[in-house]
């Protein structure tokens, strides 16, 4: 039987810092997904810093435990003109912040069929890019 290819899928900053949470739930959704693999920008590594640096209060030797981590099963992509350029594009037409829509334009460049975000609207398509929150039943 040939393989089933998985849609590329890109995530958010906070699915990655999900696999941190009490939440078992959301955890361990985090997790799975992450597992399987899919892409990430330098942004989301640089807010994940910052988050577990000055909010959660993480030793560095936990953070660089958690990047090191997300980098083995994601691809890690650069933060271009051509990103800075499509997310002003998605500002003005769609009304995103600018940091969401560097994320939705990172995706968008890379190819990804799904951004799995929970701070974005469920369901919002961005041209071939489909916004996905994994931690809700509803499309």
């Amino acid at each position: 039987m040939p393989a089933v290819a998985m849609p590329r899928a890109f995530f958010d900053t906070n699915v990655v810092l999900y696999i941190l949470s009490a939440d078992e739930y959301k955890a361990d959704t985090a997790e799975a997904l992450l597992a399987n693999g899919g892409m990430i920008s330098v942004q989301v590594l640089n807010e994940a810093t910052s988050v577990c640096l000055r909010k959660l209060k993480m030793p560095w030797p936990e953070i660089h435990e958690l990047l090191e981590g997300v980098k083995a099963c994601c691809e890690v992509l650069p933060l271009t003109l051509d990103t800075h350029e499509d997310a002003l594009r998605l500002v003005e037409r769609h009304q995103l912040s600018l940091y969401d829509a560097l994320i939705c334009a990172s995706a968008r460049l890379a190819g990804a069929e799904t951004l799995y975000s929970e701070d974005m609207q469920n369901g919002l398509v961005l041209g071939g890019l489909v916004i996905r929150n994994p931690f809700t039943a509803s499309p």
